[in-house]
């Protein structure tokens, strides 16, 4: 009877540590969200942004374009800053203050062909779209700084 009591405890036990990691949302957004490609990263983003803001078929092909070229870029970075980091060398103030006026120089050319693209009204409620999403990514930071501690 009393290893049978222990068993059960012990069943009962692992058993809630494995709910405990299973359902951890966080971990399986960031397990999703790794495993999309940038094409269906782009394409989701695509309908978001038809649906909010009602683009027209021209819009979409021409969102879509500016979309896919955006996620090349943004891939040459991500290749770039990598390398840089498996060479375990820091990069300099300069560096840093160079490649962050590229990623700006970068943002207002994004803006710049959307504001072509858009209407007045779409642009404007796109901004506005774009401002909650900083908002947001800012709070999601302040959480996770907030764990590490």
């Amino acid at each position: 009877m009393k290893k049978l009591f222990i068993a059960a405890l012990l069943f009962v036990g692992v058993a809630s540590f494995a709910q405990d990691t299973d359902n951890n949302p966080t971990q399986d957004h960031k397990e999703h969200k790794e495993r999309m490609t940038p094409e269906q990263r782009n394409e989701k983003q695509l309908k978001k942004l038809t649906t909010e803001l009602n683009l027209d078929a021209n819009q979409q092909a021409q969102v879509k374009q500016l979309l896919a070229e955006r996620s090349a870029k943004a891939e040459k970075f991500r290749e770039a800053r990598q390398a840089k980091k498996d060479s375990d060398v820091k990069p300099t103030a300069e560096e840093r203050d160079a490649f962050k006026k590229e990623m700006m120089a970068e943002k207002d050319a994004n803006d710049a062909k959307m504001k072509g693209i858009l209407t007045a009204d779409q642009y404007t409620k796109w901004k506005t779209i774009q401002e909650q999403n900083k908002d947001k990514a800012r709070e999601k930071m302040k959480e996770y700084k907030k764990e590490k501690i």
